[in-house]
C-alpha cells in the first residue's frame, strides 16, 4: 500500500474508535458477556488496522494506524496531544502472535473474573488498569516516541484483581516461558509465576521489545482496584474476629427454589441461564446468574419488568409478588 496522507489516517483513527466503542456499547445493551466483546474488539481493530500496512524497502512490513493508536510517553511532556491514545493502544497490537497470545490469556482469564464480579465492575477494571500500565511504562521511559501498543497491560490488572479477590479459586491458563501450555492452576500461583518472571525481565534488563513495566503497572494496580471496588463483605462477627466471606469461606446462601423460578423461564434462553443457576458450584458466580435471570424474566401478569431483593420477587407495575 501506498504511502497514507495524515487525512485518510485520522479517518481511520476515528473508525477505529467507533468499532471499540461499538462493539462494547453493544455487549453492554444486550447483556453480552464483556469479555468476548472486547476480544473481538481488538480483532476487528487488528483486520481493519492491516488496510493501513505499509512495507519498508528491506522488506518489514507494519501497519501506520497501529502507530497511530499507540501511546508515545513523550506525550506526557507534551499536554497530551494526543490523549485518547491511554485509551486505544489497548486495542492495537503490533503482529498476529501479539494479538493471538493476549486475546488466548484474556479468554481464559476474563471468562471467570467477570462471572464472579459481573460485566460493569470487570469492564472498570480492564479499562483503568489499562491506562495505569500505558503511564507506568511511559513514566519509566518518558520522551521516548516509540508507540506502546497491546492489550497486555490491561490483562495483567484482570489478573492481579482476580489474584486479590479469588486467589485460591482454579482457572485453565496458558503457563509457560518459551512454549506454552494449558493448566489448571490457583490463581494466586499463575500471578505469581507471571510477575517473578516480569520482575526477573525487568532486573535483567532484557531488551526483547515487550513493555514489562507496563505489565508491572497493569498488576500493582489490578491489586489495588480490587482492594477499592471489590471490598470483601462483612458478614459477622465471631468472638471478636471479622468473618469475611470470600473464596477462603464459601458464603452460607439461602437455598433457592428452582420450581418457583421456573415459571419465569419462558423462553429457552431463560430455560438454559436457569439450568446454570442450578447447576453452579460457586456461590459469586451463581449470583452473577441470577442477576442475569432476573434482567432477562418478565412478570406473569404484566410482562413488565421483574425486581428481586433477598429472595423476594415483585413487579412494580401491577404488584405481584412472590418469593425464590
Amino acid at each position: 500500500m501506498a504511502i497514507l496522507d495524515i487525512s485518510t489516517l485520522e479517518i481511520g483513527t476515528i473508525i477505529a474508535i467507533i468499532i471499540i466503542i461499538g462493539v462494547i456499547a453493544f455487549a453492554y445493551i444486550k447483556n453480552f458477556m464483556m469479555t468476548y466483546a472486547l476480544i473481538i474488539a481488538n480483532i476487528a481493530v487488528f483486520i481493519f488496522s492491516l488496510l493501513y500496512l505499509i512495507t519498508l524497502p528491506y522488506g518489514e512490513s507494519f501497519s501506520l494506524l497501529t502507530l497511530k493508536l499507540g501511546f508515545q510517553p513523550i506525550f506526557l511532556t507534551k499536554d497530551f496531544p494526543q490523549i485518547y491514545t491511554l485509551f486505544t493502544s489497548m486495542f492495537a497490537h503490533g503482529g498476529f502472535f501479539h494479538i493471538f497470545g493476549n486475546m488466548i490469556v484474556l479468554f481464559f482469564v476474563g471468562i471467570p473474573f467477570e462471572q464472579r464480579i459481573g460485566m460493569k465492575k470487570f469492564l472498570i477494571i480492564y479499562l483503568i488498569t489499562g491506562i495505569c500500565a500505558t503511564l507506568t511504562h511511559s513514566i519509566v521511559n518518558i520522551g521516548s516516541n516509540i508507540p506502546l501498543v497491546g492489550a497486555s497491560g490491561a490483562i495483567f490488572g484482570i489478573m492481579g484483581a482476580f489474584a486479590f479477590s479469588y486467589p485460591r479459586d482454579e482457572v485453565v491458563m496458558p503457563i509457560g516461558i518459551v512454549i506454552m501450555f494449558l493448566t489448571k492452576i490457583k490463581v494466586m500461583y499463575a500471578v505469581i509465576f507471571f510477575a517473578a518472571v516480569e520482575t526477573v525481565v525487568v532486573w535483567l534488563d532484557v531488551p526483547d521489545s515487550t513493555a514489562h513495566f507496563a505489565h508491572l503497572g497493569g498488576l500493582i494496580s489490578g491489586f489495588i482496584l480490587a482492594a477499592l471496588i471489590l471490598k470483601k463483605q462483612k458478614t459477622h462477627t465471631k468472638l471478636g474476629e471479622t468473618i469475611y466471606y470470600d473464596s477462603f469461606s464459601q458464603p452460607r446462601h439461602k437455598e433457592i427454589d428452582i420450581a418457583n423460578l421456573r415459571k419465569f423461564a419462558t423462553t429457552q434462553e431463560l430455560k438454559e441461564i436457569l439450568n446454570k443457576i442450578e447447576n453452579e458450584t460457586v456461590p459469586q458466580v451463581k449470583d452473577v446468574w441470577i442477576e442475569h435471570f432476573f434482567e432477562k424474566a418478565i412478570c406473569p401478569k404484566c410482562n413488565n419488568p421483574l425486581y428481586h431483593f433477598e429472595g423476594k420477587i415483585w413487579c412494580e407495575h401491577c404488584g405481584f409478588r412472590t418469593n425464590y
